[in-house]
C-alpha cells in the first residue's frame, strides 16, 4: 500500500478482496473464524499466489517464474 488516497492502491486491494469473497467468503456458511481464517490462507498460498499469472512477471505465474530464475541462476554458477 503506498500514501493516503492513492487511486491504484485502492483499485488493486478492492480486487482482491473482490477475489477472496468470491472464492472464499461466499462459497459456504463458515461454522468457525479459525475453519475461516485456515480456507483464506489455504485459498492464498495455493490458488492466487501460485496460479495468479502477474504481468510484472511477464505473464508467469510466480511458480513459473522462480523456476526459470532458479535453473539461470544455477547454469551461470
Amino acid at each position: 500500500m503506498g500514501r493516503v488516497g492513492a487511486a491504484g492502491d485502492n483499485a488493486a486491494m478492492e480486487s482482491f478482496f473482490a477475489l477472496l469473497q468470491k472464492n472464499v467468503l461466499d462459497r459456504q456458511r463458515w461454522s468457525t473464524r479459525e475453519d475461516l481464517r485456515i480456507a483464506i490462507v489455504t485459498w492464498i498460498e495455493r490458488t492466487y499466489h501460485r496460479r495468479r499469472r502477474q504481468a510484472r512477471l511477464g505473464r508467469l505465474t510466480p511458480i513459473e517464474f522462480e523456476t526459470i530464475r532458479t535453473s539461470q541462476a544455477a547454469a551461470a554458477a
